[in-house]
């Protein structure tokens, strides 16, 4: 009889730091979608506007995936600790595919497109220019589209929908988690 998976889904939950890291990527990469597929529809002060957000919600989302990645590699909790090592190198290496593939490669891509056309990124309004010279139109156009489809990729892939593994029903805000000894962080 093989071994059974234990159930993590009720019996344990990710830090505080994990959940808001979580939750506040969750987010920025949503606001950035909806922004991105919606900014042609207004006249123009509002489309710069929102063209204005979702570069400063970029620059966020930056800062967080950085400071996800360290949390993660430093004092977050690691529930896949708990599964099976085949599991386990499943579970990582779909986060990992996640993050490195998907989330970090769309913020490289649009810092790509938006200096490639020889435009500033906003954040809050302060500027920061291009490091390069113009890209050639097809090369734009190439990391436009990538960047395009790479959003749609990000918001398909869902955990409960694709992995089914009730992440999201641990990342729940409940009551007084800090009672809970189930909320400290690895050694």
């Amino acid at each position: 009889m093989p071994d059974a998976l234990p159930d993590i889904t009720h019996t344990q939950r990710y830090d505080r730091p994990t959940i808001a890291l979580h939750w506040a990527t969750a987010f920025l990469v949503l606001f950035q979608f909806a922004l991105g597929e919606s900014w042609g529809w207004p006249i123009k002060p509002v489309h710069h506007l929102m063209v204005v957000a979702h570069l400063t919600a970029g620059i966020l989302l930056m800062a967080i995936m950085g400071f996800r990645i360290a949390w993660r590699l430093t004092k977050g909790r690691h529930l896949s600790d708990l599964l099976r090592p085949l599991d386990r190198f499943l579970a990582r290496g779909v986060k990992y595919t996640l993050y490195v593939l998907l989330l970090l490669a769309e913020i490289v891509l649009g810092y790509l497109w938006r200096w490639g056309a020889g435009q500033a990124m906003s954040f809050f309004g302060l500027l920061m220019p291009s490091p390069f010279v113009r890209f050639p139109v097809p090369f734009r156009h190439w990391i436009q589209n990538i960047h395009h489809w790479n959003a749609w990729l990000i918001v398909a892939i869902s955990h409960q929908v694709i992995l089914k593994d009730g992440v999201l029903g641990r990342m729940r805000l409940h009551g007084d988690q800090g009672a809970n000894p189930l909320f400290t962080q690895k050694p």
